[in-house]
């Protein structure tokens, strides 16, 4: 990659009262097979960014699901983590039914519908979870889960419509990635 491929005008400074822009680019997950892992999620249509290894002993993988702006990562030697100690990661999707559809055609292991009573979902706090999407299908309240073959936990939430001030672009030019990656594998 050239210096002119990187350089572009710097972008205004936050005033004392804004936060400074930050993007989720990428999230490391433990696995312990990464052959495994690369196909489960190849599997589910995501894109491969790069694999690539250093030696026998480093190795890298990164895939970004169909849509997302931010990627996963794993591989060899880039974690301490345990495998399957990630939990919680959610994936938003327009329609929670049509998407569990697509991961049961895909041969994923998902659970059922659901949504809390309350219209918030946290396990953890005692809100009462029902069977089946939110009936008035609200935005933020549907949820299926699943999990890789190491057992990190996903969760599809349906988000139909952005809360205000929520950042909707998350376009990503092919440019940039192959200036960056050169060609995939």
């Amino acid at each position: 990659m050239t210096d002119a491929m990187l350089q572009s005008k710097p972008p205004a400074r936050a005033s004392a009262t804004s936060p400074t822009s930050m993007n989720l680019e990428l999230l490391v997950i433990p696995v312990s097979d990464v052959d495994q892992a690369r196909k489960f999620y190849e599997s589910l249509g995501w894109h491969l960014d790069i694999d690539n290894a250093t030696g026998d002993d480093y190795r890298i993988v990164q895939l970004t699901p169909a849509g997302s702006g931010g990627s996963i990562m794993f591989g060899e030697n880039i974690t301490t983590a345990a495998p399957g100690s990630a939990q919680g990661m959610h994936l938003v999707v327009p329609d929670v039914l049509a998407a569990r559809d697509d991961l049961v055609r895909r041969g994923v292991k998902v659970s059922e519908p659901f949504h809390d009573v309350g219209g918030i979902f946290h396990h953890s706090n005692g809100v009462e979870i029902a069977k089946g999407p939110n009936p008035d299908r609200k935005s933020y309240a549907s949820y299926v889960t699943f999990e890789d073959p190491d057992g990190n936990g996903w969760t599809l939430q349906e988000v139909t419509a952005r809360l205000p001030g929520a950042r909707t672009d998350t376009s990503f030019t092919e440019q940039l990635h192959q200036a960056v990656w050169g060609s995939v594998g």
